[in-house]
């Protein structure tokens, strides 16, 4: 990434945490929070089609009413929120893939990842994930906090829409339809809420069917419970460590006995 590149994201993650914390109640912006790999982008995507505004990703901002998608710890300010929750097991697989697997969209991020992390095999992800999750809790980037900082802030915060990336996985159009309803108090159609979810649906963005696995991708699996072929018996113990009450609090397990 050139000089240039790297002042032009700079700024524009700047006027877009102005913005977000200062004028989401005013413009008015529907934020959408997650901790990367929880789902975000795809609820963004709906929820812009949903309301009708755009969903400026990855580019500035507009000022004007639309959705913003990022990874926010601190809430002060921020208003039409939509919080984004996945089991952490899943995310730190497709984490994993983010920081250490090398695509077109991701250089900078994994030639950071790796110069932290020195693993022989990268591709080798049941072998190196007791390592990785480690590093992930511990050295956090691209946020700069980890999964753990982000359920203890924002779970049951008050005033948010919070929506699982399983729930959406099971029933799609029924989730998009509680979040404009519980976002605006507007009633989405069953009819547009399928029209919506077929449009963004990880088979018409990939080309791939849930669950074929496209390493070069963004869009790399679209499943749930991939953590189980991954996590070895170290892998439960460290992220356990790190994560286990997090992992409670939300639900995704009601105690301690997954990980033996």
């Amino acid at each position: 990434m050139d000089v240039y590149s790297r002042i032009h994201d700079g700024a524009n993650e700047l006027i877009r945490a102005g913005m977000v914390h200062l004028l989401s109640g005013v413009v008015p912006l529907y934020v959408v929070n997650e901790f990367p790999k929880s789902g975000g982008t795809w609820v963004g995507q709906m929820l812009g089609g949903a309301l009708g505004v755009p969903f400026p990703r990855n580019r500035f901002p507009i000022f004007r009413e639309s959705v913003m998608h990022g990874h926010y710890l601190k809430p002060w300010g921020m208003k039409n929120v939509v919080v984004a929750w996945r089991d952490g097991r899943d995310l730190m697989v497709s984490w994993y893939h983010q920081q250490l697997i090398e695509h077109e969209w991701n250089r900078a991020q994994v030639a950071r990842s790796r110069r932290e992390l020195p693993l022989k095999d990268y591709n080798d992800v049941y072998g190196n994930l007791p390592a990785f999750i480690e590093y992930a809790f511990t050295r956090p980037h691209s946020p700069s906090f980890s999964w753990a900082d982000f359920v203890r802030r924002w779970h049951g915060r008050e005033g948010a829409v919070h929506v699982r990336y399983e729930d959406l996985r099971l029933n799609t159009q029924g989730e998009l339809r509680r979040i404009v309803g519980e976002l605006t108090g507007d009633n989405l159609s069953p009819e547009r809420a399928s029209e919506i979810a077929e449009e963004f649906s990880f088979e018409r963005q990939s080309g791939r069917h849930s669950g074929e696995e496209d390493r070069e991708s963004f869009l790399r699996k679209g499943v749930v419970g991939d953590w189980r072929g991954r996590f070895g018996r170290e892998a439960r113990e460290v992220f356990d460590r790190y994560a286990g009450d997090e992992l409670i609090l939300l639900g995704y397990e009601r105690d301690r006995s997954w990980v033996t």
